[in-house]
């Protein structure tokens, strides 16, 4: 924790939500065609981001993920914007070869190698947002009609590199390959109650959040405690973000959680038909892979304040406070709403030619 005033947060947060809210109006008004020519730039821009982190970062509980913005005061989490990018650069490029997926050369390795690459670098400080950037890139070659053989390649590939890194970072220590994997290793174990030998201080620490988010849940009942009277933020320093649904549902309850569940699937629902009605297919992956990473970060941070799965980094996408992952979750959804835009202004122009020619008829 950064230490200070709740003034402190909640004025840092507002400038947060202006900023979000302001840059999805933003890009609510854009033509779509822009975010496929964007993409390429937009790939190698989070790339430099991610190399950058290695070099000049904010330390927060151990992880190295944020870069800091000179003279605000501010901070801007690399990876949050990796994995929009990954995604619309993974949809062009779908759309691109979609006539060479037979192919490994000109077809199946282009698309892979930014995969490799973002998660790859992802993966040092933040291993379960790698983890959901890979599954969602699965889906979206999956939609995206890549041969199943080729996904299953991609799955075996990447399960044994990352064996292969943890071997050698095992074998070879001093190269420091994976920082945290002692962490990820203390939280997996402790979670199915395989306590090992040596605990270091992070997990001795997730290890009391997670057990007090799960007494906050317990706690909120029915209908919860109210709005402010929730004791889990009391005892749970990350409960604003990695452990916000257990506080969210201590203070609003069990008709809480499954009104917040209903809205997020709305939300899922609402991107499907949207994809699914959209006459091109770059929208149509982009779309999917928008509604999938909120959908899987919001699933994950509920499971793990349920105690399903071991402590992560993911929070709840538009509540949790957290300035870069609120702005880029805000963009995709500003994405989402100009793709929709379009296609209404294009069902508006078909509705006026529709009557344009029974006017004509009738006349």
């Amino acid at each position: 924790m950064e230490g200070g005033t709740p003034f402190k947060y909640l004025l840092k947060h507002i400038v947060y939500v202006f900023i979000a809210f302001s840059t999805m109006y933003w890009i609510h008004k854009k033509n779509p065609v822009y975010f496929s020519k964007l993409a390429r730039f937009s790939f190698y821009a989070s790339v430099a981001l991610l190399i950058f982190t290695f070099f000049f970062v904010k330390k927060v509980n151990g992880a190295g993920r944020w870069i800091p913005i000179p003279f605000v005061g501010l901070t801007f989490q690399a990876s949050d914007f990796a994995k929009l990018s990954l995604i619309l650069y993974v949809s062009r490029l779908l759309v691109k070869k979609k006539d060479l997926l037979d192919s490994w050369k000109q077809g199946f390795w282009p698309i892979l190698i930014p995969i490799i690459v973002v998660c790859g670098l992802i993966v040092k400080d933040n291993f379960s947002t790698a983890a959901i950037v890979f599954l969602i890139c699965l889906v979206i070659l999956f939609l995206g009609k890549v041969p199943l053989v080729k996904i299953a390649s991609l799955i075996a590939g990447g399960i044994m590199l990352f064996a292969l890194v943890i071997v050698t970072h095992k074998a070879l220590p001093n190269l420091n390959l994976l920082p945290r994997y002692q962490t990820w290793e203390n939280r997996i174990l402790s979670r199915f109650d395989m306590k090992p030998e040596v605990a270091d201080e992070i997990e001795v620490v997730d290890n009391a959040q997670a057990k007090n988010a799960e007494l906050g849940i317990f706690a909120g009942g029915i209908f919860g405690q109210g709005p402010g009277d929730g004791k889990v933020k009391e005892y749970v320093p990350e409960a604003y973000a990695d452990f916000y649904f257990a506080s969210f549902v201590e203070e609003f309850g069990l008709v809480g959680a499954i009104i917040l569940v209903m809205l997020y699937l709305i939300l899922l629902y609402r991107m499907i038909k949207i994809a699914l009605k959209t006459d091109k297919l770059f929208e149509t992956y982009t779309v999917l892979g928008i509604g999938i990473l909120l959908l899987s970060q919001a699933t994950v941070n509920m499971l793990v304040c349920t105690g399903v799965f071991p402590v992560t980094g993911q929070n709840m996408p538009l509540l949790a406070m957290g300035g870069s992952a609120l702005i880029m979750t805000c963009v995709g959804i500003g994405i989402v709403q100009s793709i929709a835009t379009r296609q209404q202004a294009q069902d508006e122009k078909t509705d006026d030619i529709d009557k344009e020619v029974k006017n004509a008829f009738v006349g």
